[in-house]
């Protein structure tokens, strides 16, 4: 079997930014779509019409990709050889993972029909992309309250910058802002990205039958669930609003299947990818690095002004503000790669101690990513991340040296990282 090993924060970089240029090219996409849908359909269908077209036509295309790489060659899946060494096939869900799959499922239908709104009313993809950076806030918000990690003083001045960077970058070419459309990222399509971004990283750190969980089969079952609700949420409002979207939505994907097929097909790479990353990083550093997205949409915006009536801007202003954001996104992702500090601390603990109760104390350190007993010399191994050495050092020795059950430690910095890909 032939592997390539690669710096596991380089992979995490590679797999962040190959997962945002595919999604930027998924947006062209979908613009050209969703043009096609406005000339058909009315212009208040679009979204929901797009929104369940795209999972339904996505479940079938996903299942179709995950059957292929499925398929067992020299001992090893093909998806597990390209994709994801920790697939091996299509597999059902498990118990332990329904609940995320039902809550990432949510905020996936939730923020897909407020994309789709987005791209029926501002077709510029250049504009629209960088709005979702915004979310990064809104993950070290969720990050402080739900993990036991909160953000570093780097971490939120890193994220205010790529924030503020994406909000320079999201004025349109034509240099309009769309108040409504702000609205809709910020109170639909921004909490619903949170919720998927976050479960499908618990998905990805959970373990199935003591293996490591795999982004493939994340990523087809996440549409399952997704397509469950969106179907439901447009059946209650055909229902309410006495309109007939289920049916037309039915006629949307016999008519666009190709077109609907290719999207789902590239983002399905665009997805696999960014779960890979969110099992490596935070969801909010995945999210800053997965920025460069703004990057990669002016080209594709230019090709998209080939074929549809995109507005180019008319002074060299508008170029500049635009410069500026991209400049400050790069400035914020290179603060973020460069600040990281990873380390072992070996820890032996005082006779008659219960390594249970120890290991409950070392985990509940804020910084320790993990911690497992071991056999030998010392009892425990716990791995620590933190983003400023001296400050993140010192206050993790200072606790250390507060457990009672502690006899001595020591502290082993990580230089450098491989992986198997």
């Amino acid at each position: 079997m032939i592997s390539i090993q690669i710096r596991k924060k380089h992979l995490f970089y590679v797999l962040a930014v190959s997962s945002s240029l595919i999604a930027a090219v998924v947006t062209g996409i979908d613009s050209w779509i969703t043009h096609l849908l406005v000339e058909t359909y009315s212009f208040e269908k679009v979204p929901w019409l797009f929104g369940f077209s795209a999972f339904l036509v996505g479940t079938v295309v996903t299942l179709l990709l995950c059957l292929l790489f499925s398929i067992p060659f020299k001992g090893r899946s093909i998806g597990g050889r390209l994709i994801d060494p920790s697939f091996n096939h299509l597999r059902l869900v498990q118990r332990e993972e329904l609940k995320y799959h039902l809550l990432a499922g949510l905020g996936n239908a939730v923020t897909t029909v407020g994309y789709f709104y987005l791209l029926s009313v501002m077709v510029d993809p250049s504009a629209v992309l960088p709005f979702y950076q915004v979310v990064i806030l809104y993950l070290l918000m969720v990050e402080v309250v739900a993990e036991k990690n909160s953000p570093t003083l780097v971490e939120v001045q890193s994220s205010v910058i790529v924030t503020f960077g994406a909000i320079l970058g999201s004025i349109s070419l034509s240099g309009n802002i769309d108040l409504t459309a702000m609205a809709v990222i910020f109170l639909v399509v921004n909490p619903g990205w949170v919720i998927l971004s976050i479960y499908q990283r618990r998905l990805k750190l959970l373990k199935i039958k003591d293996k490591p969980n795999d982004s493939l089969n994340i990523r087809f079952w996440n549409l399952v669930f997704t397509f469950i609700f969106i179907t439901v949420f447009i059946l209650v409002f055909d229902q309410v609003r006495g309109t007939s979207y289920f049916m037309e939505s039915l006629d949307a994907s016999r008519r666009f299947f190709w077109w609907i097929a290719l999207s789902m097909s590239v983002t399905f790479f665009s997805y696999v990818f960014y779960i890979r990353a969110l099992g490596i990083g935070k969801a909010s550093i995945t999210q800053a690095v997965k920025a460069t997205t703004i990057i990669f949409a002016v080209p594709v915006t230019f090709v998209l002004t080939l074929f549809m009536p995109i507005s180019m801007p008319s002074t060299p202003v508008l170029w500049l503000i635009k410069g500026m954001g991209m400049i400050l996104v790069v400035l914020g992702i290179v603060s973020f790669a460069v600040t990281q500090v990873k380390a072992y601390v070996f820890i032996r603990a005082q006779p008659g101690v219960k390594v249970s109760s120890l290991l409950e104390e070392v985990w509940n350190i804020r910084g320790v990513d993990s911690v497992s007993a071991v056999s030998g010399k010392y009892d425990l191994v716990a791995k620590v991340r933190i983003r400023t050495l001296l400050k993140g050092y010192e206050r993790i020795i200072r606790k250390l040296e507060t457990i009672p059950g502690i006899k001595e430690f020591r502290w082993n910095s990580i230089l450098k990282e491989w992986e198997n890909v």
